[in-house]
């Protein structure tokens, strides 16, 4: 009977242990690295790939990378630590940050410039000239949580008093841009950039290579205020040393040209600065002029 319970007990010792994660960093727990679909997934994935193995060799902590299929999905991932960090559209961090306490360690920077606009975008034909002719007409949005490809532009129209006939979320920058180069929309709503080598660099540029008239074909007739840019965001309770680790080293492969290069490549982004939240209390401002708190935009 002894032997029994001397053996019963290794074995409850052994199944504890076996239910036991492994450090997160190591090859059975990667560090996970999210990001919103804002392009092409694939891309991101692959591109984001050359981050994570950069971090890696500087850190020596083994990552996971993904991308969700919406920002939703993403910012409900920082509340059950299905994802360790995650690079947050501006009002998808604000989101995350209100409901699971997120927090922003990094602002991308473009072009030397900490914000961007949204903007209105519409065939280059449509009779479409300005903000005011979007009233009754089917608008393009590209996702709820986004901040240029919604939740500015919105509150612009909802200020005017400008009704659209309907509205849907194409799910990201290109396919808004591509929504209303097929004619599904009158209207869209995507980000936009400064100009970069000379050539805009705003959500258009993103289906140019299989569209090269993109630029022909589809016109901007109108901005949204400036937004603070895009987030490099860690849920809540990530450990404070291996945050510094990973955010040092983000930081110096922003600084070399071939990370440089990759950012790019990746989401436009030329390097980054430390931030924290105060930063994007100006968000903020923007939703109580649609009169709602973060969480009930998604809704």
């Amino acid at each position: 009977m002894k032997l029994i319970k001397i053996t019963l007990f290794i074995a409850i010792l052994f199944t504890l242990s076996c239910g036991e994660q492994a450090e997160l960093g190591t090859k059975k727990n990667p560090v996970k690295m999210f990001f919103v679909p804002s392009m092409e997934a694939g891309k991101i994935v692959l591109t984001g790939k050359e981050v994570a193995d950069f971090i890696q060799k500087e850190t020596g902590y083994h990552f996971k990378v993904a991308v969700p299929t919406s920002y939703a999905s993403v910012i409900e991932a920082m509340g059950t630590n299905e994802t360790d960090i995650a690079w947050l559209a501006t009002f998808a961090y604000v989101l995350a940050h209100e409901k699971f306490g997120a927090e922003v360690e990094l602002t991308a920077i473009r072009q030397g410039m900490e914000n961007y606009k949204g903007q209105f975008i519409t065939r280059a034909n449509s009779g479409i000239n300005d903000i005011e002719d979007i009233d009754g007409k089917i608008i393009a949005y590209t996702d709820a949580a986004s901040t240029s490809g919604y939740m500015y532009p919105s509150a612009i129209l909802k200020k005017k008093n400008i009704k659209p006939k309907k509205f849907f979320y194409a799910g990201g920058h290109p396919q808004v841009v591509l929504a209303v180069y097929n004619g599904k929309a009158d209207v869209g709503c995507t980000f936009w950039s400064p100009d970069r080598d000379g050539k805009p660099a705003d959500a258009r540029r993103a289906v140019i290579e299989t569209y090269p008239d993109v630029m022909d074909k589809i016109k901007v007739v109108g901005f949204t205020d400036l937004i603070p840019n895009d987030t490099v965001t860690f849920r809540k309770d990530f450990p404070p040393e291996m945050k510094k680790q990973i955010v040092d080293a983000l930081l110096k492969f922003a600084a070399s040209d071939e990370g440089h290069e990759t950012l790019v490549r990746l989401l436009e982004i030329d390097g980054f600065v430390r931030s924290n939240d105060s930063d994007y209390d100006v968000v903020r401002e923007t939703l109580k002029a649609l009169g709602k708190e973060a969480s009930e935009v998604l809704k």
